[in-house]
């Protein structure tokens, strides 16, 4: 299996339905080589959801969209036990969480009781329904969105749930000529263009044991925890962020730089990674894992602006 023209095979398909969009289709490919979960947040109508309905398409595998409602309850989401009167016994019916690709739509309308049905899929790939504990199907990954602006009818996510997500993507609004032949794209053709399948859920697992064979030296794992230990640690560091940075990277944020630094260096067709590797996934790991304090809120400074300094102030090995 020739894994980058897979690759470059998955951006030409894309491109058939998004016009722009680099960062969030290069950083969905990395969460699948990764083999890690996405939250992608960014206003209305930017192609969030088409995204991933194309990457769904394209990889041939199960995929199941939900849209996340206040109404929403977690049996909704994995399923629950049903009494069949006929046996005189409860049975079991699944929930469409059981696919390959789940698309959590609109992830923070739902209350925390909902968002926490997700939490032991995400992590365990497993679902406990009643007494039964049921294996995911492998592959396994959710792609939740959310809208930034509006607060009335949502609901933040947990801490805890939002580390769980591998990588955070931030969409922006398109070019002015991105967004002309985006119109004329939507306007011709209403529906999702027809992408030609080139991934099954086998030759995914595949691509994602490749990776894992890509070489990563003890200088860059030393790089990526000092990354992640100046966010709990600014001062050990000379970084004056410590009235910033209420909460820091926790160890899945080591774990996630590092995976991602993996799939990033696959994706160039290296067999080692770099520290540039590490660079250039660091905002899309640790966005969501900083947590700024309210003297950051207060003066507006973004978890982005502290990751900028991070990474200008660590050495690089």
């Amino acid at each position: 299996m020739d894994s980058q023209k897979i690759i470059k095979s998955i951006r030409e398909e894309i491109k058939k339905g998004i016009v722009g969009q680099e960062e969030l289709v290069t950083g969905l490919i990395i969460a699948m080589i990764a083999d890690g979960h996405v939250l992608i947040e960014g206003l209305p109508g930017l192609a969030k959801t088409r995204a991933v309905n194309l990457l769904a398409n394209i990889c041939s595998v199960s995929f199941k969209r939900l849209q996340f409602t206040p109404d929403l309850l977690p049996a909704d989401i994995i399923g629950t036990r049903i009494y069949n009167q006929s046996n005189a016994s409860f049975e079991v019916t699944k929930g469409p969480i059981f696919a390959n690709f789940v698309l959590a739509d609109e992830i923070n309308r739902a209350p925390a009781k909902v968002q926490s049905a997700l939490l032991e899929t995400m992590q365990e790939r497993q679902v406990t329904i009643g007494d039964t504990t049921f294996k995911l199907p492998a592959p396994f990954f959710v792609f939740a969105t959310q809208n930034p602006v509006e607060q009335e009818g949502t609901y933040t996510l947990p801490e805890a749930q939002v580390d769980r997500f591998l990588m955070k993507l931030i969409v922006t609004y398109p070019k002015k000529e991105e967004e002309m032949e985006l119109a004329k794209m939507i306007v011709s053709e209403t529906k999702l263009p027809s992408v030609k399948p080139i991934l099954t859920p086998e030759q995914i697992l595949s691509l994602q044991k490749e990776a894992r064979e890509v070489h990563m030296e003890d200088k860059v794992f030393s790089y990526i925890t000092d990354l992640v230990f100046a966010t709990r640690y600014p001062e050990k560091y000379q970084l004056d962020l410590k009235n910033y940075i209420h909460y820091g990277g926790s160890p899945r944020a080591s774990i996630a730089l590092a995976l991602c630094s993996r799939a990033h260096a696959f994706m160039d067709n290296r067999k080692e990674v770099i520290p540039d590797d590490v660079k250039a996934v660091a905002y899309n790991v640790l966005r969501h894992r900083i947590i700024p304090s309210y003297h950051a809120e207060a003066e507006g400074i973004t978890s982005e602006q502290m990751i900028d300094t991070i990474l200008k102030t660590i050495k690089v090995p």
